[in-house]
């Protein structure tokens, strides 16, 4: 029975915990922003100073306004649990970059490899 009331407590525990660190962008203060990983004095400023213009409506607004702010930072602080109007960052399909294909890579090299073959296939020049 111990046991039991232990385990409880300590899921209790863990739940509170992480829900203890999820920051809302629009209400974190200084220190909490700074704390946060990849987070430095010169962005906490720029988010502080939008913000006091106008709260952020979502992580779009905050990306575009805040320079410094873009899609793989926002990602990463959503990771760390910080939240714009109690929503996490999710990734729109304009904000991914299209990828360098590989299957772009593998047709230049079989254009560089199909030319040497047109050219084996044409007689060569008569020798008079």
């Amino acid at each position: 029975m111990l046991k039991k009331i232990t385990g409880a407590l300590l899921a209790f525990g863990f739940a509170g915990l992480t829900w203890a660190q999820q920051i809302d962008l629009n209400k974190a203060t200084e220190v909490e922003l700074d704390a946060l990983k990849g987070v430095g004095p010169v962005l906490t400023k720029a988010v502080m100073d939008e913000r006091k213009k106008a709260p952020f409506k979502d992580w779009e607004d905050a990306t575009s306004r805040v320079k410094g702010l873009g899609p793989q930072k926002a990602s990463s602080l959503s990771g760390q649990g910080v939240r714009v109007q109690g929503s996490a960052y999710t990734v729109k399909v304009a904000d991914k970059k299209p990828a360098a294909s590989k299957d772009a890579g593998a047709d230049k090299a079989a254009a560089k490899a199909a030319k040497p073959a047109d050219a084996a296939t044409k007689a060569p020049p008569a020798k008079n």
